[in-house]
């Protein structure tokens, strides 16, 4: 996912495989087996097959400085083995995040982070990939298509689950898809240095992915392209000296369309967003009680919020996304009683494979609870949430309660006022937000 700020702390990965390397004198062969993986998948593994082995004798143990190879020519071979691996886009980029760092170093110290403590914590991986990864020279960015088919906006009874959530969990999918490209590599250029990740270390993925040329930083922090949004990033660190790409133009212009339709004012600023009052982040990386004043500005939106994506022009051009991608379990258009009535048991059965499953049963009935609060005053959702009243988790119960309150309210006659995002203070935060601060 474009993560803004959820990257998980590093994890060890296994050392990869080392397979046999290809000879490195000249590019114009190396060329022609790119050409040749560019004309489709089977007619790239012949031509992996008949370059082995008519060449064998020429078969170098690792690559060094004093290689002869034509790292410009790699360079597209690796575009051109990405391509057939299903990416969008491939780009490479120096490992340097630049002024990027210094800028993520002031949003932490606003505290923007909110509870994300890891964010902070490492920082400094994230400016320096050599800590994560020692030896590292360049990035390898890539992109991957997930917007699923249809979209229509789901109705308030209905739950309303980000897209990049309804499918198979993204960060095994496109770091399998890293690995293959890696193998790849290894089979090109040789036994290298490398690591893959996707969105599963502190890696400043927009940056390098905006480097590499695959798109500029939208208003929304999100990197954007003139295919749209609705792409998963991810890398490979690695030790090969390959030329970066060049960065492309931004192509935002005058638009605001963003701040302009975020539910609750988290873009404070073109380019600027708190993460306190992001419903992402309420949805997923806070563990705790959500903000009462936020609470009516979620609507049905139980994990994550593509409002932002869904306002954007560029969007209009966007591409089908992968299959492994598709909606799973009717999360494309579930109601919310139904979910809310998935046991634990249920809820890891369900989801498994799926990323939503990793924020837990008691933040997903939180999630549903608040968004059954602002939904139709059913019978059917008064019951949903009598049901759920004394449930173990003091988390449940308490957003459980607001929202019958809520709903009571409304059987009643009472208007339930939808306080203005402009008009809510930060959590965490003395006063309100205004945009263009910043």
């Amino acid at each position: 996912m474009q993560a803004r700020w959820a990257n998980q702390p590093p994890s060890p990965l296994p050392p990869p495989p080392l397979p046999r390397p290809l000879p490195r004198e000249g590019g114009g062969e190396r060329l022609a087996f790119a050409a040749a993986f560019a004309s489709g998948a089977q007619a790239g593994s012949v031509a992996l097959h008949l370059y082995l082995n008519q060449n064998r004798s020429n078969i170098e143990a690792m690559h060094d400085q004093n290689s002869t190879v034509d790292y410009r020519a790699l360079r597209e071979a690796i575009r051109a083995a990405g391509q057939q691996l299903g990416f969008a886009a491939i780009g490479v980029a120096r490992a340097e995040p630049g002024p990027a760092s210094e800028r993520l170093h002031a949003w932490l110290a606003e505290g923007c982070h909110g509870e994300m403590d890891y964010m902070a914590r490492h920082a400094e991986l994230r400016a320096q990939p050599q800590q994560l990864h020692p030896g590292t020279l360049t990035v390898i960015s890539a992109t991957l298509d997930y917007l699923p088919p249809g979209g229509a906006a789901p109705q308030p009874e209905q739950a309303a689950v980000s897209r990049y959530a309804q499918g198979r969990d993204y960060h095994k999918v496109v770091r399998g898809r890293l690995q293959k490209l890696a193998d790849a590599i290894a089979a090109l250029a040789g036994p290298f240095g490398y690591r893959v990740f996707a969105d599963s270390a502190p890696v400043m993925e927009v940056e390098f992915a905006r480097q590499a040329g695959l798109g500029w930083r939208g208003k929304h922090t999100l990197l954007l392209s003139r295919q749209g949004s609705w792409r998963f990033l991810g890398e490979i660190y690695s030790d090969l000296p390959l030329p970066p790409d060049a960065p492309i133009a931004e192509h935002c212009g005058q638009c605001s369309a963003c701040l302009t339709a975020c539910p609750t004012g988290a873009i404070v600023a073109p380019y600027r967003i708190d993460a306190r009052r992001c419903i992402s982040y309420l949805t997923i990386e806070l563990a705790g009680t959500i903000p009462e004043a936020l609470r009516p500005l979620l609507g049905n939106r139980i994990y994550g919020c593509d409002d932002c994506q869904l306002c954007c022009p560029w969007n209009r051009f966007a591409r089908p996304g992968d299959g492994e991608f598709a909606p799973r379990h009717g999360l494309d258009s579930a109601k919310l009683i139904d979910l809310f009535a998935w046991s634990a048991e249920q809820f890891a059965q369900r989801l498994a494979g799926n990323p939503i499953r990793r924020i837990g049963h008691e933040r997903w009935l939180r999630n549903i609870a608040v968004a059954l609060g602002n939904g139709p005053a059913s019978a059917a959702a008064t019951a949903a949430l009598s049901a759920r009243a004394d449930h173990p988790s003091a988390l449940v119960r308490e957003h459980v309660a607001w929202a019958r309150q809520r709903l009571a309210g409304r059987v009643q006659g009472n208007r339930m006022n939808v306080p203005h995002a402009e008009n809510l203070p930060i959590p965490g935060s003395p006063r309100p937000a205004r945009r263009g601060e910043g």
